[in-house]
């Protein structure tokens, strides 16, 4: 299956990052729009990092939409992707 995506979803920092801080358990969540997508990531993160990554499948409705109580389920990192770019 083909999927057009025109976002750059910066995979080579999110690996550089988790290889670096030696990050085991990473959840992934994403917007509706990009979960078309969330099996290419989370291979890419797997495949070239060797933690285990986790789908955060619920909504997601921006940066301030957290998942609660990812502590307790043992997760180093949360990835949020979404559909703007972030300027600071």
């Amino acid at each position: 299956m083909k999927i057009n995506f025109n976002y750059d979803l910066e995979l080579d920092r999110a690996v550089e990052f988790i290889k670096k801080n030696n990050i085991k358990n990473v959840c992934v969540q994403l917007p509706d729009g990009i979960k078309p997508m969330a099996a290419y990531i989370c291979d890419t993160i797997e495949l070239n990092c060797g933690c285990s990554v986790f789908i955060w499948g619920n909504t997601c409705f921006g940066a301030c939409d957290l998942p609660i109580g990812l502590d307790k389920l043992g997760i180093d990192l949360l990835i949020q992707f979404g559909h703007a770019p972030w300027k600071f």
